[in-house]
């Protein structure tokens, strides 16, 4: 057990957002694996209250890059508090997203508030946001798992997500999944990661 769990810890402080993408293709199975593998994740009354929008089509990845750059200039130029946009600096990010065009592919995922059965009649689903949050993050890491780069892209508000997508109403777009492989010279931020100490406290019994 304590191989496994320190081989896994090994390969997964490898990962890192990656903003240089390749624009080469991967292989369908791959991503399917790994969308599979985001589904077994927990949610409350296992309603599974997810959905993931996987995009490689190039008319629908700039539509989708205009109408996030378009919200993006907003929040730089007007929304961000200045502390954020301090916080932001080292990471050299900017109202450009590039990546959105040139990466294999996006993964747009949704949270859904209801279900619809066969009838129209809506179910609420719970803990949405805890669920597709548990997901996304197992979505991560099988795609970092199988040689994959990812990017999060949040874009505020996203309501253009679902009329690009044509997803219903009753689903909240939670963020842009960015995936691919790293190009050839892509630089990734020189970041360091909490200690156990900080990010951990153990209770043991006596």
């Amino acid at each position: 057990m304590l191989t496994r769990a320190d081989e896994f810890y090994r390969l997964m402080k490898t990962r890192r957002s990656v903003r240089g993408f390749s624009s080469s293709p991967i292989p369908p199975q791959v991503l399917e694996s790994c969308l599979m593998t985001a589904g077994t994740a927990p949610s409350g009354a296992n309603r599974q209250p997810w959905h993931f929008a996987v995009v490689d089509n190039p008319a629908i990845k700039q539509e989708i890059r205009l109408g996030a750059e378009a919200e993006e200039r907003e929040f730089y130029q007007r929304r961000a508090p200045s502390e954020w946009l301090d916080a932001l600096a080292p990471l050299g990010t900017d109202e450009h997203k590039p990546f959105l065009e040139t990466a294999a592919c996006l993964i747009v995922i949704f949270g859904q508030k209801f279900d619809v059965d066969n009838r129209g009649d809506k179910h609420k689903n719970y803990y949405v946001p805890e669920s597709v949050g548990i997901a996304t993050g197992m979505l991560i890491t099988a795609l970092h798992n199988a040689g994959l780069a990812t990017l999060t892209h949040t874009p505020s508000p996203m309501k253009f997500l679902n009329n690009i997508l044509q997803r219903p109403s009753t689903e909240k777009p939670a963020m842009i999944l960015v995936v691919g492989y790293p190009e050839a010279d892509t630089e990734v931020p020189d970041i360091t990661r909490k200690t156990l100490d900080q990010i951990a406290s153990f209770h043991n019994g006596a």
